[in-house]
């Protein structure tokens, strides 16, 4: 059994466990569908909206299937997150990302 096929399990098992989520997505991510990981990355969003790495990596995808507004107002939804929780590291990241897209 392959990464993808037991985090999908998992999630069959326990749907709200954002761990798993986050790994779902980044494993489609990884694999270049994009889409999948997008819609993972909402899943996971939806339910946590504390999960600041979710932004960053969310905002990529967008990037990289070209919607880049959407890519805009996902890193500044980002930064808002990361404000709340006061991880700075994650905004400074989120930040550089967002100062390179194109106006």
């Amino acid at each position: 059994m392959g990464r993808l096929e037991m985090l999908q399990e998992l999630l069959a098992e326990f749907p709200d466990d954002a761990f798993g989520r986050y790994g779902l997505a980044m494993e489609y991510s990884s694999r270049g569908e994009f889409d999948e990981a997008l819609t993972q990355f909402k899943t996971l969003l939806a339910t946590d909206q504390t999960y600041v790495a979710a932004y960053y990596h969310a905002g990529q995808a967008l990037e990289k299937t070209g919607n880049l507004d959407d890519a805009r107002h996902m890193y500044e939804r980002g930064i808002e997150a990361c404000q709340k929780t006061g991880d700075l590291h994650t905004r400074a990241e989120i930040e550089a990302a967002l100062s390179l897209l194109p106006i």
